[in-house]
């Protein structure tokens, strides 16, 4: 990595835990919305929903617009968004009537924010000077995992010391990520993945089959990767009969670290490592902590499956992102852009199917999970007909 890239690649990584602290920092003061403000479930639950769903429009949106604008001022602009709606949270409620709308427009202002970092980050590591690039697009998405365990130990630990009661001071506290990546993103090199006026457009990447594969293979990581972490805090807590906070720590706090170590794992690797070998492996391994998770009689061969299924998705988004990198050269922003927009409706797709087969089948958690086997079934299909048309 050349040296005037370092301070890019430091950019990035702030970047992305920035997205981590906008996914995971509202959800772990649920029950304190609930309690200071008087919500409802069915208004606490619509919080995450409108957040992907906020993502999934700026995914979409910015295959539009973020050639016309530049990387610059859209990564800027997405730390910005990010801060100030971070730091919303603490205040922008208390401005209203009814709290909760101004939850949710904190949530929209942040969601907007996170969704432009996740189209931006991907192409601009990739337009870095590296011997491996899929190595280095594997370790910069690592840090949305320690971005994660960041934000559920650093906020427990927060609470612990100081009171829950005091979370509004923590989301300042939390909102200095974004403000640090601003410092970076003003002034660190941002390079482009192909020149200006090269990239395909949305209607030439639809009507590539090759594209359609490649999708496949984004909606399979997302779901794959968030049908286990969504559910692992009250898989945990009913399998074990733990407390929430003990559930959090051994579920997806456990399935975050191991999901980060095996970015870094691939990170290290040899350059000649065949990634597209490497992550039929890891959808075999997941296939197999599905089955480990959802049907074994023991509670803690549970929890083992549903930590290691964190290992075995590791490597599926970023590994899938720089498959279509390589397969497809001259995308440019907008393959980036509906390839991001394909994980979010993944990662909307898999937990829904988990909690709607576990409402069918008597709110048996352990069926809803052994449905979303299907994702890295799909992926393994969508990986083999990739090789063969690449074969071709």
């Amino acid at each position: 990595m050349q040296r005037n890239y370092r301070s890019t690649i430091t950019a990035c990584y702030l970047g992305i835990i920035t997205q981590a602290i906008s996914a995971n920092y509202a959800p772990l003061l649920f029950l304190t919305f609930r309690g200071e403000f008087g919500l409802s479930l069915e208004q606490v639950a619509l919080i995450p929903t409108l957040f992907y769903f906020t993502q999934l429009l700026v995914d979409l949106a910015s295959a539009k617009f973020v050639d016309k604008i530049g990387y610059r001022p859209c990564i800027l602009a997405s730390e910005v968004f990010s801060a100030v709606g971070i730091v919303g949270l603490a205040f922008v409620p208390g401005l209203f009537k009814n709290p909760f709308a101004g939850i949710l427009i904190c949530v929209v202002v942040y969601a907007i924010g996170s969704g432009l970092i996740e189209v931006l980050v991907s192409p601009i590591v990739e337009a870095c000077p590296s011997e491996n690039k899929a190595a280095a697009m594997s370790l910069m998405h690592s840090f949305y995992c320690w971005g994660v365990v960041a934000v559920i130990l650093g906020s427990t630990l927060f609470f612990t010391l100081f009171g829950i009661g005091n979370w509004r001071i923590l989301a300042c506290l939390w909102a200095l990520v974004p403000i640090a990546a601003i410092c970076f993103f003003s002034v660190c090199p941002i390079g482009h993945t192909v020149e200006e006026g090269e990239g395909m457009g949305i209607s030439q990447l639809l009507r590539l089959p090759l594209f359609w594969v490649l999708c496949l293979l984004m909606v399979c990581a997302g779901s794959a990767e968030l049908s286990m972490a969504q559910w692992a805090s009250a898989f945990t807590e009913s399998a074990l009969g733990v407390s929430k906070t003990v559930g959090d720590l051994a579920g997806p706090c456990l399935f975050a670290v191991l999901m980060g170590a095996a970015r870094v794992m691939y990170s290290r690797m040899n350059a000649k490592t065949d990634l597209t070998r490497f992550m039929l492996y890891s959808s075999a391994l997941c296939v197999a902590c599905y089955l480990l998770a959802s049907l074994a009689v023991s509670p803690i061969l549970g929890l083992v499956g549903c930590a290691l299924c964190g290992f075995s998705v590791g490597i599926m988004w970023p590994g899938a992102i720089s498959i279509s990198a390589k397969a497809c050269p001259k995308g440019g922003t907008a393959m980036f852009a509906l390839l991001a927009l394909a994980g979010d409706a993944g990662g909307s797709l898999g937990p829904s199917l988990v909690g709607k087969v576990s409402g069918l089948m008597g709110d048996n958690l352990k069926l809803g999970l052994l449905a979303a086997i299907v994702f890295p079934v799909l992926m393994i299909t969508g990986l083999l007909k990739l090789r063969r048309k690449t074969a071709a």
